[in-house]
C-alpha cells in the first residue's frame, strides 16, 4: 500500500507528474502497467479542479497585495497572449489538450491549468481537456516505458 501511495502523490507533484509516476510504479515498485497508468492518472488528476478555481483567487489577491506582482504579471500574461494567441484563438481547447498530452518537461496538468487561466479558456472546457490531455500522456508514458523497459531486457539481458 506504502508503494501505491508513493506513485499516486508522484503523479500530484508539479514537477514528475505522470512522466515521473508511471516509470517509478513499473520500473521500481514492479507494478503492472494498468495498475501505474490508473494510479498515475488519478494522481496527476486530482489537483486539477483546486487549481483551475484556485489560481484566479490567489492571482487577484497577490496582485492586490503586492505592486509587483500585479505589474510583472500583467507584463507576463500580456506578452504571453501576444506571442500565442494565434494559436490558441480558434484551437483552444483541442490546443490544451495537444499542451497536456504530449509528455515533455514543462507540459503537464499544471502547465496547462495556468494556459488555461492566461488564454481564458472556461473552466468547464479547460477541466476536459485537460483530463484528456492527462489520459493521453499516460498511455504515451506507460506505453514508452514498457517498451524501453522490454528493449532493454532484449539488448542486456539475451
Amino acid at each position: 500500500m506504502l508503494n501505491e501511495s508513493i506513485t499516486f502523490f508522484t503523479a500530484t507533484l508539479p514537477l514528475s507528474e505522470l512522466r515521473g509516476a508511471i516509470p517509478l510504479a513499473i520500473l521500481k515498485f514492479g507494478f503492472n502497467p494498468y495498475k501505474a497508468f490508473v494510479l498515475g492518472v488519478l494522481g496527476n488528476i486530482l489537483p486539477i479542479l483546486p487549481l483551475l478555481f484556485g489560481l484566479e483567487k490567489i492571482s487577484e489577491y497577490l496582485s492586490r497585495k503586492f505592486y509587483w506582482f500585479n505589474k510583472f504579471f500583467s507584463w507576463l500574461f500580456e506578452r504571453t497572449r501576444i506571442k500565442h494567441t494565434e494559436h490558441f484563438a480558434c484551437w483552444k481547447n483541442w490546443a490544451l489538450f495537444m499542451f497536456v498530452a504530449i509528455p515533455l518537461p514543462l507540459t503537464g496538468a499544471y502547465s496547462g491549468v495556468a494556459a488555461a487561466f492566461v488564454f481564458g479558456i472556461s473552466k468547464t472546457h479547460a477541466f476536459w481537456s485537460i483530463v484528456l490531455g492527462v489520459l493521453a500522456a499516460g498511455l504515451i508514458v506507460t506505453g514508452m516505458t514498457v517498451f524501453g523497459e522490454n528493449i532493454f531486457k532484449y539488448l542486456f539481458l539475451l
